[in-house]
């Protein structure tokens, strides 16, 4: 029953890393629930211009 289960244990370890929640988010977007919740307009109009000045550009037509 030992190899049935070495078999299976990749599949395993996939299974729970496809679905498992993200634990090390980067950037600036691990602050995003902290904005989400906080009550103070400020704060909602400031992350809305730092997350339009990340936006990445179109380039322009000529």
């Amino acid at each position: 029953m030992g190899w049935l289960r070495s078999l299976f244990s990749p599949f395993k370890k996939l299974w729970f890393r496809l679905h498992s929640a993200p634990k090390n988010r980067t950037g600036i977007y691990i602050l995003y629930e902290d904005v989400k919740s906080c009550p103070c307009e400020d704060v909602h109009v400031l992350w809305s211009i730092l997350m339009e000045s990340n936006a990445p550009s179109l380039p322009a037509k000529h």
